[in-house]
């Protein structure tokens, strides 16, 4: 969970962006670099622990608990939902410390699939208004107290009121340690999300994550919508103070709010294989809707859940 580090690095590191026009892209980009990887959200309780028991999910996705070691030995317990180059990320309110593991906190990781791409991103952000990106190493711990070098970041600022979001590259030594059970390059330079995930979705129905909605405060919005156009996405404003970002195969839209109704709000998967009957599972206070057809609607408790 990337936005714990981020806070910790917060006085060590500059940065920052101006005011953010969420309009188009202020330049023209010859291909897209950054593509959704995964969204976290804080759930209420009940969700949370409704969605660690679920039998119904195990068969659903290729579902786990993982405890991760990131860098500095911060630690977080996630439910985590994974599908062929996607994934989610599930938390309940208190998993977290601090304003991370306060109901309706979130964030999103976009990642490249080249490597070197990363760096082309970092350098559009100076044309997006961001004069110095952030950078920082995530590493991994599989136990034995030695840090492995899991992906490169960056984020356009360390200060957020319950939002984050940052651009990743898989970095070679993780894809080279057996512990990490990736598979091989496709082509040279692949460090793509279907690399980095397992094949045990083929024997689940669910595939990928194809949309989400996350309600932000403003101020989150505008240091969003820049690493959003830098990675390629097409970002337009929507009613209501929002944005939808297209491109890579996955919409992401926000919804703009005051900070007391911040809320993970809805995630679309698509699926593996049609399934001719219409399936509603009740978890906790969300809702997970399978089909008809190969589409699954997840919709989360509404902004004023305790």
């Amino acid at each position: 969970m990337i936005i714990v580090l981020a806070v910790a690095l917060a006085g060590a590191i500059g940065g920052g962006v101006g005011t953010a026009q969420a309009e188009g892209n202020r330049a023209s980009y010859d291909r897209q670099l950054l593509f959704y990887n995964h969204s976290y959200g804080v759930l209420d309780r009940e969700t949370a622990d409704a969605i660690e028991h679920s039998a119904y999910l195990r068969e659903f996705a290729n579902f786990e608990v993982r405890t991760t070691t990131g860098a500095g030995g911060q630690t977080w317990t996630g439910r985590y939902l994974m599908g062929r180059e996607s994934y989610l990320e599930l938390f309940g309110v208190g998993d977290l410390a601090g304003q991370d593991g306060a109901f309706g906190s979130a964030g999103l990781g976009l990642s490249t699939e080249r490597a070197g791409d990363l760096a082309t991103v970092t350098e559009r952000l100076k044309s997006e208004g961001v004069a110095d990106p952030i950078e920082f190493l995530q590493t991994r711990d599989f136990g034995d107290g030695v840090p492995v070098p899991w992906f490169d970041a960056i984020l356009t600022d360390t200060q957020y009121d319950a939002f984050g979001a940052w651009a990743m590259e898989y970095r070679p030594e993780y894809f080279a340690d057996p512990r990490g059970k990736t598979e091989p390059p496709s082509s040279p330079g692949d460090v793509g999300r279907e690399r980095y995930l397992s094949d045990d979705y083929r024997t689940h129905l669910m595939r990928d994550v194809t949309s989400v909605r996350i309600a932000v405060t403003a101020a989150d919005l505008a240091e969003t919508v820049p690493l959003l156009r830098a990675g390629g996405f097409t970002v337009k404003n929507v009613s209501g103070g929002g944005v939808v970002a297209e491109g890579g195969g996955t919409t992401i839209r926000f919804d703009s709010v005051p900070h007391e109704q911040v809320a993970y709000e809805r995630v679309e998967m698509s699926l593996n294989r049609p399934v001719k009957d219409r399936h509603v599972e009740r978890i906790g206070n969300s809702t997970l809707t399978v089909g008809p057809g190969s589409r699954a609607v997840w919709t989360f408790a509404d902004h004023d859940t305790p």
